[in-house]
């Protein structure tokens, strides 16, 4: 693929993102200019938090997700980020470090956008500013329910809650598990053995039923009152 086709592809699929789906097209192509497509296998870090900010990423392919590590090991994933979402644009901006790790969940590639030069592009084209700062307030709202939920919930309503959202999210009320008991419960900010406990009473209840790694909700409304 010749540079001038990468460009292109690159700024096509920026076009498709949240974040810079009503930018113009002379600003996608600056972005696209300054873009490098990359490629994680599946576990592979992409930065620990601490390191340097080099730059903001977003998904192509694959899911990614942003955790925190406590003093005793254990993980806390704050967001598993998928297709055209982004992320790590705050310290992009702020020039801190990463305030937490990014990692592979499965194979996956990611639009690196380097910091230096995206700062650069910025100064051409200050509307782009506007457009990434509506997306702090999205992930602001997003980190304001995640210290809610674990705030103020029990593990069985936080369970029931993603599987609600898992059941909008494709329209249907079996919904297949695509993350590993261990990911999940680091997502619900538990442990294994407490998520197999929260199904297991779920289950018994009649509000779900499970088979593998399918799950039927039975139960909308005492599954929304958890």
């Amino acid at each position: 693929m010749s540079v001038s086709e990468r460009v292109l592809e690159i700024q096509d699929f920026l076009r498709k993102t949240q974040i810079f789906q009503n930018v113009l097209d002379e600003q996608l192509q600056a972005l696209a200019n300054i873009a490098i497509v990359q490629t994680y296998k599946r576990g592979k870090t992409i930065f620990l938090e601490g390191d340097e900010c080099t730059g903001f990423f977003i998904v192509k392919s694959g899911r990614i997700k942003v955790f925190k590590v406590a003093k005793d090991g254990k993980e806390q994933i704050l967001h598993i980020f998928t297709a055209e979402e982004h992320f790590a644009e705050v310290p992009t901006f702020d020039g801190g470090n990463y305030p937490a790790s990014a990692a592979a969940i499965e194979n996956s590639e990611v639009v690196f956008v380097p910091r230096k030069a995206f700062l650069m592009v910025i100064q051409q084209h200050p509307d782009l500013a506007i457009a990434i700062l509506a997306t702090f307030a999205r992930h602001l709202r997003k980190l304001t329910y995640l210290v809610d939920t674990l705030s103020f919930q029990e593990v069985p309503e936080r369970l029931g809650n993603y599987l609600l959202k898992l059941s909008d999210r494709i329209g249907n009320d079996v919904v297949e598990l695509d993350l590993s008991k261990r990911q999940l419960a680091a997502l619900l900010g538990t442990i294994p053995e407490t998520l197999s406990r929260a199904f297991y009473k779920l289950s018994q209840e009649g509000i779900i039923e499970m088979n593998g790694s399918s799950i039927r909700l039975c139960d909308r409304d005492r599954l929304i009152q958890k």
